[in-house]
């Protein structure tokens, strides 16, 4: 039997969107349930979204005063799956891009929390072996790829596809964050939650998706959204090279934060003595 799951699906302005995706995933996932969590879209997808529900009891509606954010939408459903005892919570996009009949494959590769060294963090990945996009311009795809390379050069870390938000999170890494401190809003927020459970000593794993472009309504992809997250991960690259020349210069550091790479994940490193 599948442990306890959420679909997490943000949305704005996703009105011919939506009732086909929460189509697709319920038959993908027939055992799942939906959170939709609507940010005052003004095209009615909310009331959409509320008829759902109430012909549905695997989908809720969660409503919002206003467009705050993909991230803090994130963080809310994290917080409100964890508050109901889901062991697996998903994000997954309104638009159509993501592939539900992937769904399966994201939640068999999670691994499981009492086996060291399984993932509790998996991907869906646009650019590992077997991954592709469809119906995207070249620029785009560029852009993408070449985000994802600076991150890894930045960050240290080797997720071929690091903001893909369509992604399934076992609940005890979830639990073990500080959520309160994620303040990153747009697309950034997917690097940031890596980051957080790489350095945490998490596994992450991706497997291959096709993400096919929206077919329906307006990308909400940004200049904004692109300069927020190249500014945050460059910061961050900034404050990881500054602690790894710590480690460097002082022993009792090093052996500190080798002790505790060996020790239990989740573990914050940010307490190390100097």
């Amino acid at each position: 039997m599948t442990a306890p799951t959420l679909v997490i699906i943000p949305t704005y302005n996703e009105l011919e969107n939506l009732p086909l995706v929460v189509a697709a995933v319920l038959g993908a996932l027939p055992d799942a349930h939906l959170l939709i969590i609507d940010d005052g879209s003004p095209d009615g997808t909310g009331d959409v979204a509320d008829e759902i529900a109430q012909l549905d009891p695997r989908v809720f509606a969660l409503h919002r005063a206003g467009k705050l954010g993909l991230g803090s939408a994130y963080v809310q459903g994290f917080g409100w799956g964890l508050e109901h005892g889901y062991e697996i919570l998903i994000e997954m996009d309104a638009d159509g891009s993501h592939p539900a009949q992937t769904l399966p494959a994201l939640v068999g590769t999670l691994g499981d929390p009492s086996v060291a060294g399984s993932p509790a963090l998996v991907i869906g990945s646009r650019w590992v072996t077997g991954g592709s996009v469809v119906n995207w311009p070249r620029s785009r795809e560029l852009l993408s790829r070449g985000g994802n390379a600076y991150v890894r050069i930045a960050l240290g870390i080797p997720i071929r596809d690091a903001t893909a938000g369509f992604r399934a999170y076992r609940a005890d890494a979830l639990a073990a964050m500080d959520l309160s401190t994620v303040d990153s809003y747009g697309y950034c927020f997917q690097v940031d939650m890596v980051r957080r459970l790489v350095d945490a000593g998490y596994v992450v794993a991706e497997v291959p998706i096709v993400f096919r472009e929206r077919e329906l309504g307006e990308s909400k992809m940004s200049r904004a959204i692109v300069l927020e997250a190249m500014a945050k991960v460059t910061v961050w690259g900034v404050g990881l090279r500054a602690r790894q020349l710590q480690d460097l210069l002082s022993p009792r550091r090093r052996a500190a934060r080798a002790a505790r790479a060996a020790g239990t994940p989740g573990a914050p490193v940010s307490d190390l003595p100097s």
